[in-house]
């Protein structure tokens, strides 16, 4: 089997920039997204050139280049460019696993029937499809590929575009071998998804560094137990890396997104935000796409009228069409946003069977209906706000002449 990679460098950042590209000629970086961990994105050459890396500390960034230019991170526009990507990729027939924005692995074997038996020709077509900036790499692995396409900048074509790169069968150690170890940086995470194993993978990234160990021949020529024993797993998921040895692909599965827009005025706030929030449940609700499928999972999405954007997820605990819930779920979330909102986007990124997805019994009693609805409304809100979301007044002291003794806020059981 052979495994394609289509790498596009700086994606994110340059998503976030917009038509401002002269942004890239000068030391720029993307800024913390609000609420998140206070450590940089996506890097210019430039930035690179002062010693700043992605997943650096903010402070740290700045210490090291005072004139960085922080672009405020735009996620959702990143990821509706990176959507549309994969799905030219899908269009000429690629089943494709995207790691992250700017990168996405498929397998090359199913495609040489429809643009040749060469790899290297399906790589120019997706190479095509994906857009001129893309670098293109080909291998046993999905590391080796990613590698692969990592090393097209030093490989101009004739046409002025980077060649792919195709490293055979049973070659990929020694193609591997005298490449950086840095290579490693965000390929070990995988194991857990967690931020915290992110952070242990860079860690050992640069533990490796510490201790001489600059390339990928290096590692694999080291005892497998004095790795196991000094690195642990996820030392052993890098010599694994190393020879070329990797998981097999896992391509995502074809879906349908609905998604449903309203633009915001300046000032929407409280009850403006949650009445618009409301439009776009009915319209999304209304969507003729939708088909009588019920609702899973939704995204709400908010362009910031001061630059970039914020985005949040809710997951139900059942599929539903009920407005009535959709609202118990999301408004709550409304109070996360981080600043005055231009833009209000809500998108259904789950979607369940035909029906309502639940089946009530027979002969119910207005009174337990009553009561397991407001069970079910309860439950929503802690999911969404926390433990407390939901209190009740108890008396204490009803006969205090001080109001604040008289009763109290306790959780609702």
């Amino acid at each position: 089997m052979t495994v394609g990679c289509v790498l596009i460098p700086r994606f994110s950042l340059i998503a976030a920039i917009g038509d401002r590209r002269e942004i890239l000629t000068g030391p720029a970086a993307l800024a913390p997204e609000p609420g998140a961990e206070q450590s940089i994105g996506e890097v210019t050459g430039a930035a690179e050139a002062f010693g700043v890396k992605p997943g650096m500390s903010l402070s740290e960034a700045l210490g090291r280049c005072p004139a960085l230019t922080l672009i405020p991170s735009d996620p959702a526009r990143a990821e509706s460019a990176w959507e549309m990507t994969l799905r030219r990729l899908e269009g000429i027939g690629a089943a494709v696993e995207p790691a992250r924005a700017g990168e996405v692995f498929f397998e090359l074997d199913g495609l040489r029937g429809l643009w040749g038996p060469r790899a290297e020709n399906v790589l120019a077509r997706c190479g095509q499809a994906a857009g001129r900036s893309a670098r293109l790499g080909g291998g046993p692995s999905r590391f080796c590929a990613y590698a692969a396409a990592a090393s097209t900048r030093r490989k101009p074509s004739r046409q002025g575009k980077p060649a792919p790169t195709v490293v055979p069968g049973r070659a990929e150690a020694s193609f591997l071998s005298p490449l950086p170890t840095d290579l490693l940086r965000g390929r070990l995470s995988g194991l857990g998804g967690r931020p915290e194993d992110a952070r242990d993978a860079d860690r050992l990234v640069a533990t490796l560094q510490r201790l001489g160990i600059t390339t990928l021949g290096t590692l694999a020529s080291l005892p497998r137990v004095a790795v196991a024993d000094r690195l642990g797993r996820l030392g052993l998921r890098a010599q694994d890396l190393a020879f070329g040895i990797d998981r097999p692909l896992r391509p995502r599965a074809p879906h349908e997104e609905l998604e449903q827009s309203l633009g915001l005025p300046e000032a929407a706030y409280s009850q403006q935000l949650e009445r618009a929030l409301e439009m776009l449940i009915e319209r999304l609700l209304a969507d003729p796409r939708r088909r009588g499928r019920t609702i899973r999972a939704l995204r709400i999405e908010a362009r910031l009228a001061g630059g970039g954007s914020w985005r949040t997820e809710t997951t139900m605990r059942s599929a539903t069409a009920s407005s009535q819930r959709l609202r118990l779920a999301l408004i709550p979330r409304l109070g996360e946003l981080p600043a005055p909102a231009s833009v209000l986007t809500l998108r259904a990124s789950g979607l369940g069977p035909v029906g309502a997805g639940e089946q009530g019994s027979l002969g119910d009693d207005p009174c337990e209906r009553r009561r397991k609805l407001i069970d079910e409304a309860v439950r929503q809100a802690r999911a969404a706000g926390g433990r407390d979301a939901v209190l009740r007044v108890l008396d204490v002291d009803p006969d205090s002449r001080l109001p604040e003794r008289q009763m109290t806020l306790v959780p609702r059981s």
